[in-house]
């Protein structure tokens, strides 16, 4: 095995980023740079991400973002060992800027080119810090995605369960939008939970009589905004804060804690390893759930550095690197794409949502 230099390309959200990444030939990692350019300010005014600004804001920073990467890692093209590129899923203008670049790069330096699935990035995520052999039980857990996957290797995910409606981090937005807590509404719906009472406002719990591994979190979603609705004292929005956070990283742990025993049944005497990564495993109490729940039925836990859980390009560049390790690569027509599944035939066999012209949903 040789050393990998990859430089990675992120832009399926509201985040240009860029990174290099080196993967020795003893599969250690080592996060050369990671530039990340936010535009919260941008999308502030509207409670949310707007597609359209946000490609036009990735069109003009990703130059200069991708330069900065190169010169802080101290790399030049010349270094590279090939360019990894979010090519889905995600909003499609977005990852278009990001894809067109790599390829473009890809093609005037005569490096591979790999098409990477931005949920495959999250899911190595923990990989950047931490040497977490495969498999693990993966929760992949953010604001466009809610997935128990079983991770086998590189590109063999088998999902366990999915949310049927809203992802978590969504319904931590929503309802934080719908208690004027601006955008982005996770981080401040956290802070206003300091201090508050988890069990004064009794909000719904999903799917306890359904089988199965499923989230759902339209209910709590819509009953916390009408719990919200007419909320004025300082307390109260704290304790109504702090039931929603809490309800959250209830049904994660409840549902999580359903797809250990399956796991450690399928998996009897091997090395119980659990994984949480996404924007919403920077959460201190869903983390704080997850971790008792590995520990009552004896998975190691491991987790990403909060700065590696949002959306970043080191995690593109891993992925990428672990892909052209195996001598796997992509053609300059690969397609961006709005809908990428990780496990494809499972949500092709079983979708939880009827599969549009552009293919199942992730």
């Amino acid at each position: 095995m040789t050393s990998l230099t990859l430089l990675g390309i992120e832009t399926s959200c509201d985040e240009t980023a860029a990174a290099v990444v080196r993967r020795g030939d003893d599969g250690r990692v080592q996060v050369l740079s990671s530039i990340i350019a936010t535009q919260v300010a941008e999308h502030a005014p509207y409670g949310g991400v707007v597609p359209e600004i946000a490609a036009r804001s990735h069109v003009e920073s990703i130059d200069g973002i991708v330069a900065r990467a190169l010169t802080e890692a101290g790399v030049g093209w010349d270094g590279l060992s090939g360019v990894a590129a979010t090519a889905g899923p995600g909003l499609v203008g977005g990852v278009m800027v990001g894809l067109s670049f790599g390829k473009a790069a890809a093609l005037a330096r005569g490096l591979p080119l790999i098409a990477v699935n931005h949920l495959e990035g999250h899911a190595l995520s923990a990989r950047l810090e931490d040497d977490i052999p495969y498999p693990f039980l993966l929760l992949l857990v953010s604001g466009g995605h809610c997935q128990l996957l079983e991770v086998a290797g590189v590109g063999a995910c088998r999902r366990m369960g999915t949310t049927i409606d809203d992802a978590a981090g969504e319904a931590f937005d929503k309802i934080a939008k719908s208690m004027g807590l601006g955008y982005p509404g996770g981080p401040a719906l956290e802070q206003l939970a300091e201090g508050g009472d988890p069990a004064r406002f009794p909000l719904p719990r999903a799917l306890l009589g359904r089988e199965g591994f499923d989230f759902s979190f339209s209910g709590l979603k819509t009953a916390a905004a009408r719990a919200a609705a007419g909320l004025t004292g300082d307390v109260d929005r704290r304790d109504l804060a702090a039931s929603v956070q809490f309800a959250i990283a209830r049904q994660l742990a409840e549902r999580t804690e359903r797809a250990m025993a399956a796991y450690a049944d399928a998996h009897d005497g091997g090395d119980l390893r659990f994984v949480v990564a996404g924007g919403v495993a920077a959460n201190r109490a869903v983390r704080t759930r997850l971790e008792q729940a590995c520990g009552a039925h004896g998975f190691s836990f491991h987790a990403p550095p909060l700065k590696y859980c949002t959306d970043n390009a080191a995690m593109i560049a891993l992925a990428g690197a672990e892909r052209l390790a195996l001598g796997l690569t992509d053609p300059l027509d690969a397609p961006a794409r709005p809908r990428w599944p990780l496990d494809a035939a499972t949500a092709a066999s079983n979708p939880t949502h009827i599969p549009g012209r552009k293919g199942a949903k992730a």
